[in-house]
């Protein structure tokens, strides 16, 4: 069933996987505030979540086009639903200041992996 991926499509899954895990790493420990105050730049702490956030929501956004990639293209070109998602979890998440912010990055994670489900269902579906 693999046999439509690429391997650029792989290596762009396994880039937006990384970038997913390090942002949510540095999002949901103190991992970086240890970091910063370790070497002088604690007055950067207060700023680091309206980074990683939106990192977060774009490395999950290129997982979803690396698995659309992978799945042979079924469908129409999703870019622009992941851009404009990204975007509204984004500013839903600093406009909120952060409060729901483990609920809204499990809602933008679940989404994701239905997507993959939806497209591996397809990609069946189509074989069949």
């Amino acid at each position: 069933m693999r046999d439509t991926a690429k391997p650029q499509d792989d290596k762009l899954l396994k880039r937006g996987i990384i970038g997913s895990t390090i942002a949510a790493v540095c999002c949901f420990t103190p991992l970086l505030v240890i970091a910063f105050t370790g070497v002088g730049l604690s007055a950067l702490i207060g700023g680091l979540d309206y980074f990683l956030f939106p990192m977060l929501f774009a490395s999950l956004g290129v997982v979803a086009f690396a698995l659309y990639l992978r799945s042979g293209k079924i469908g129409i070109s999703p870019k622009a639903i992941i851009a404009i998602l990204a975007l509204a979890f984004s500013a839903g998440l600093i406009w909120l200041e952060f409060k729901y912010a483990l609920r809204i990055s499990l809602a933008a994670l679940s989404l994701v992996a239905l997507y993959g489900f939806y497209l591996n269902w397809a990609k069946n579906r189509n074989a069949a």
